[in-house]
């Protein structure tokens, strides 16, 4: 407890939480042009329960089991000393910014990770399970990880001594993981064999990468704290991985197919994100667009193996954020510099020590992840029920059934008064409008 700090970090930790945040809507905006017409608004909810549940979680318990003192030493889980910020005062610090401020950017992570989850059963999944999903994952899940591998005494960053900066594990594999349990608890849709989703609304995607690529900058350059340096590196490595995993993805998507599309460029953006999360700020920009590249090659290709697996991640959670998680640390244990940590890869003149350690954590935490979310989403859907029975839920219905009646007035009004000059009438546009949105009702 002390009344000095370093304005200059608190200041850009408290812009960084801002820009992570940033990432809520991002996401929701992002999965919600992804997914068919009448599921939107599922979407947008799903990923916007996440922002109010987990800040009410982590402000009673989450911070001070997370980031408390250690219990027992063990480095598994902290206590509950500081629950509801109990002992947190406007003096109190974490290395030299405010705990105040450095308690809401990991806040911030919670928020992140567990609304991506929510796209690998996107469409499929009741509100109330989703609900009670959100809670359960974050208190039994989310919050140890996050003890084990953030906090210096977790037996991950301790015992351990793997290195993850910003989430490799916790977030991302964490939520690749977790998807992977869940989507096949809640199993496949009607159509999953026949027909894969095409986005909706491309524009509302690139609206959602746009404000996820801004907040990623906070999300890698923030995990550096009091290392001005370490956040400049990440910040310019974020930019050149993300750009190179575009081309990669790229490539993969020609050689498969002979075309290149904007979600393609899309998705290939965030892989490259996900594969710095690691270490961004401690590795060479040389490697950052290595990583990149890598990953965009190479999660392109994971995305398909869902079909030959028979597993429905609708909006591929696991093949982007789980195995670009695994690339990230893989990575990081090659081409760390040393510089941030002390610890260098392989390829830096390191022994292999640094690449088992982080192949270790990325098996433990995706175990540990699949295993508590397939518990959980078996329980949820044995009690309150985690899959909707029928194709969409009642708002949805009840959205699809507005647009569907002003498309018959439209239809309506196209009979008594016929449009000229148009090569397809008004009836037959209308009648293939209406085909799009009730697509969504084949679905369960």
């Amino acid at each position: 407890m002390t009344t000095t700090g370093d304005s200059g970090n608190a200041s850009w930790l408290m812009m960084a939480t801002a820009l992570v945040l940033l990432m809520a809507p991002g996401l929701a905006f992002f999965y919600g042009g992804m997914v068919r017409t009448g599921q939107i608004i599922a979407m947008l909810k799903m990923c916007f329960f996440c922002v109010v549940i987990v800040t009410v979680l982590w402000f009673a318990v989450g911070y001070s089991l997370a980031f408390g003192p250690d219990a027992g030493g063990l480095g598994v889980i902290g206590t509950l000393d500081h629950a509801f910020l109990r002992g947190v005062g406007i003096d109190s610090l974490t290395g030299d910014v405010p705990t105040v401020t450095f308690a809401v950017f990991h806040m911030s992570f919670a928020i992140v990770t567990v609304a991506l989850i929510s796209g690998s059963i996107a469409g499929r999944a009741t509100m109330n399970g989703w609900i009670a999903f959100v809670c359960a994952w974050t208190l039994l899940v989310y919050i140890p990880m996050a003890h084990w591998v953030f906090d210096p005494r977790g037996w991950v960053a301790e015992q351990l001594g793997a290195v993850d900066f910003a989430g490799g594990t916790v977030v991302e594999i964490g939520s690749g993981a977790a998807g992977l349990a869940l989507a096949i608890v809640a199993g496949k849709r009607a159509d999953f064999d026949r027909q894969g989703i095409r986005p909706h609304n491309l524009p509302l995607v690139v609206i959602g990468l746009s404000l996820m690529w801004f907040g990623w900058f906070g999300f890698n350059t923030g995990s550096s704290l009091g290392t001005p340096g370490g956040a400049a590196m990440a910040f310019l490595n974020s930019q050149l991985a993300a750009g190179a995993a575009m081309a990669g993805w790229a490539v993969t998507s020609w050689w498969r197919t002979r075309q290149v599309g904007l979600l393609d460029m899309c998705m290939g953006a965030v892989t490259g994100l996900v594969a710095t999360t690691p270490l961004a700020g401690g590795i060479a920009p040389v490697w950052a667009t290595v990583t990149g590249f890598v990953a965009g090659l190479t999660c392109a290709l994971a995305i398909s193996w869902k079909y030959r697996l028979g597993v429905d991640d609708t909006l591929d959670v696991v093949g982007i954020h789980g195995w670009g998680g695994i690339v990230g640390m893989v990575m990081a244990g090659l081409t760390a510099t040393g510089a941030l940590t002390g610890k260098k890869g392989l390829f830096y003149g390191g022994s292999w020590d640094l690449l088992g350690k982080q192949l270790t954590a990325v098996v433990v935490l995706g175990l540990y992840a699949f295993v508590m979310t397939a518990l959980i989403g078996k329980a949820i859907g044995a009690t309150i029920g985690l899959r909707q029975p029928g194709g969409m839920i009642e708002h949805e219905q009840a959205y699809a059934e507005v647009l569907s009646d002003h498309l018959k007035q439209l239809s309506a009004d196209d009979t008594a008064a016929p449009l000229r000059e148009e090569p397809e009438s008004a009836s037959a546009l209308v009648a293939r409008l209406r085909e799009v949105l009730m697509t969504g009702r084949q679905d369960n």
